[in-house]
């Protein structure tokens, strides 16, 4: 195709469109693959695919293998589910929970993720969805973003020990987080300060991107 040719010299915009929830939607060819980008981030393929990937990496391809069922908050265009069916293996459920219908059906037009029969598509709030599942998880995927916007709930109490509750022993949460100012520095200090180092082992992860840092939390009890 001579537009993933051309992308390896500049960026070739194929598709374009204004999401209630996400503002600007785009799709582009950028060095030989398509990523999916809202106005000021991207938000599949691409570096956040390198960033998720590396998180993944770190809790081990092999623990992740031998799961059940992968929750994830915040889909747009699939490329962390890409990540665990193509390089993983993964084999198990993969319950993906994205509040923009706007953006799963550009990934399901640009990125075949309807074609995924292990995935199940919901279009809900993660904040409502996680309270109201009755399913547990062996692993939970947090990737929300409202461009470059984290919704305040996410890092609130509350939000965090409802998703330890449907979270299964030795179960791993994989949280990316922003960060833009010393504030973002220091909400994400106070989010793991409040978890409790008897049930749960924390680590952030070096930064790979200059604003994104990855939270992993491990159930040990």
């Amino acid at each position: 195709m001579i537009q993933k040719i051309f992308s390896y010299l500049i960026p070739i915009k194929i598709f374009k469109k204004r999401s209630a929830r996400s503002k600007m939607i785009e799709v582009t060819w950028a060095n030989g693959e398509l990523v999916l980008d809202s106005e000021n981030t991207n938000y599949s393929y691409g570096s956040l695919q390198r960033i998720l990937r590396y998180g993944l990496k770190n809790i081990g391809f092999k623990t992740i293998q031998k799961m059940n069922h992968i929750l994830v908050l915040g889909v747009a265009g699939g490329s962390v589910i890409k990540t665990l069916i193509d390089e993983i293996e993964f084999k198990g459920k993969i319950t993906g929970v994205e509040i923009d219908a706007d953006m799963i059906q550009i990934a399901n037009e640009y990125f075949n993720l309807s074609q995924i029969k292990q995935l199940e598509i919901v279009i809900d709030d993660a904040f409502e969805f996680v309270l109201k599942t009755k399913s547990q998880y062996d692993l939970i995927i947090i990737d929300v973003f409202e461009d470059t916007n984290m919704p305040n709930f996410l890092f609130e109490r509350f939000f965090s020990e409802r998703v330890f509750s449907i979270l299964k022993s030795q179960g791993f949460v994989l949280f990316n987080t922003m960060i833009l100012d010393e504030k973002h520095n220091i909400r994400n200090r106070k989010y793991i300060s409040e978890i409790n180092p008897k049930l749960y082992s924390t680590k952030m992860l070096p930064r790979v991107e200059q604003h994104n840092e990855l939270i992993i939390i491990e159930k040990v009890a």
